[in-house]
């Protein structure tokens, strides 16, 4: 049994909440702005019991993961809720809220399981910090290119 290590992230999109919600729900795509994500792979819906069920592979400094992630809750232009489905043990959300119709605040909350020692490594020092940061950077990319997107799309 290991612990458990919380990250939260959020930014503003100077969007509707549409077009973020598009954006994010591409999970195809999420390597365009995730850094340490190599691919997600939509697993063939008519082969699986599972809804929403993908295939994730990250790389990052010489290690590489595979997991599948399972949607477990779905509220449509509100909330995504995913875990994970064997590989590397996850779960996390993300949740949007339409502050005005063109701005949209969204936050993620990512949760993976790291044995005790490692954990307590991630605790202690930099690593931590290091993974925020990283989510961080890559909420912005995200907010980016939604921007940069609808912006290309009202003209």
């Amino acid at each position: 049994m290991g612990t458990w290590l919380k990250h939260d992230v959020n930014t503003t999109v100077n969007a509707p909440l549409e077009n973020v919600w598009n954006t994010w729900s591409d999970l195809d795509s999420m390597p365009k702005w995730m850094s340490w994500i190599e691919s997600v792979k939509t697993v063939d819906k008519e082969t699986s019991t599972l809804p929403d069920l993908t295939e994730w592979t990250l790389a990052a400094n010489g290690f590489k993961f595979k997991w599948k992630a399972q949607i477990i809750e779905r509220i449509e232009r509100k909330k995504l809720e995913w875990i994970s489905v064997g590989g590397l043990p996850t779960k996390g959300s993300v949740i949007f809220n339409e502050e005005t119709i063109s701005v949209t605040s969204v936050t993620l909350s990512v949760t993976y399981e790291l044995p005790k020692m490692i954990a307590r490594l991630m605790e202690e020092n930099i690593l931590g910090k290091m993974v925020t940061n990283e989510l961080q950077a890559n909420i912005d990319r995200f907010k980016d290119l939604v921007e940069r997107d609808y912006i290309k799309d009202s003209t």
